[in-house]
């Protein structure tokens, strides 16, 4: 019998890639993507697969999730409104998808008998702290709506894994780059908006002094993770990054040195809600089998492809 595994936000960067491994190793994968955020294009070509469905649909309509996960094994709960600036804009949103809708993908889990939940969380749940690396038993310090939310959404994970014995496990995703990221809206992340406008001969704009430093983590690493969280006994949380950090400036030089392009970066006032350094410490992932193996150069280069392949 075949294994059936859901991935909300499936349409969408991370989602997209995760479904495509899990459908490569024989799961019989359902999508289910408003495509509020997700793209039709990243999934076009899975769908001509025959172990994948694609439901449009809402993480906030209880009813579907219900009947969508009646005999899953796993549910990959990847929807969310993402962005720390989306969120101070547009708080009560993020707030109803975020958490109301990890809610609900929760209680229907329960009420499916889902062998696992693999919950999307984020290092911004950390804020800024005293020390450059990030640990698991931190207290957290959320600096935006966003990162409340993906905060609370971890502890109604842990609250349904202590009251209704549901199995859970929150990845706290690091700076995640890779093909299919968006570059062109106004709340790209760092690396595709670089590179959107290096291909154009503008030089990146750095939002800040550049000294603040990011763990960047390739798709491809954090679609392992995932892999092996859920079939590995991992519950509770764990940071997924690379363990390596390097600041916004030698982000930019890199970026320019596979580029093959001589520009100056152009400095602007830094954004609200962001902290200053984010290092992941995966010493806790490694115990489940995750193991980083792309290096930065090597999945910038694949990522600059990518982009140079649309453009």
């Amino acid at each position: 019998m075949k294994k059936v595994v859901v991935v909300t936000g499936g349409a969408g960067f991370i989602g997209s890639h995760l479904a495509e491994e899990l459908i490569n190793q024989g799961y019989y994968v359902i999508i289910l993507d408003d495509l509020s955020t997700g793209r039709q294009e990243n999934i076009d070509s899975l769908l001509k697969r025959n172990n994948v469905e694609f439901v449009r649909g809402s993480v906030t309509d209880l009813s579907l999730l219900q009947k969508l996960f009646q005999d899953v094994e796993y549910v990959f709960h990847q929807a969310a409104l993402a962005g720390v600036l989306g969120s101070i804009e547009d708080p009560l949103t993020t707030n109803e998808v975020n958490i109301g809708g990890t809610l609900k993908v929760l209680l229907a889990a329960r009420d499916n008998e889902v062998s696992k939940v693999i919950y999307a969380s984020s290092s911004s749940v950390y804020g800024d702290t005293a020390t450059i690396a990030q640990k698991e038993d931190m207290p957290p310090n959320p600096l935006s709506p966003y990162a409340l939310t993906k905060l609370t959404g971890e502890y109604y994970c842990a609250i349904f894994h202590q009251m209704y014995r549901l199995s859970t496990v929150c990845l706290r995703y690091f700076n995640i780059y890779g093909s299919r990221q968006g570059s062109r809206s106004q709340h790209a992340t760092v690396i595709p908006a670089f590179i959107e406008r290096v291909s154009q001969n503008l030089p990146p704009i750095i939002f800040g002094n550049g000294r603040q430093s990011r763990d960047f983590v390739f798709v491809k690493d954090v679609v392992r993770a995932n892999i092996c969280a859920a079939q590995n006994n991992a519950e509770g949380t764990y940071d997924i990054g690379s363990g390596k950090g390097i600041t916004i400036n030698e982000l930019a030089q890199t970026i320019l040195k596979v580029m093959k392009k001589n520009l100056s970066p152009v400095y602007k006032e830094p954004s609200s809600g962001e902290p200053g350094h984010s290092l992941a410490d995966i010493t806790k992932a490694k115990s489940f089998g995750y193991e980083p193996s792309w290096s930065l150069e090597d999945g910038l280069t694949e990522t600059i492809a990518y982009f140079s392949r649309k453009s």
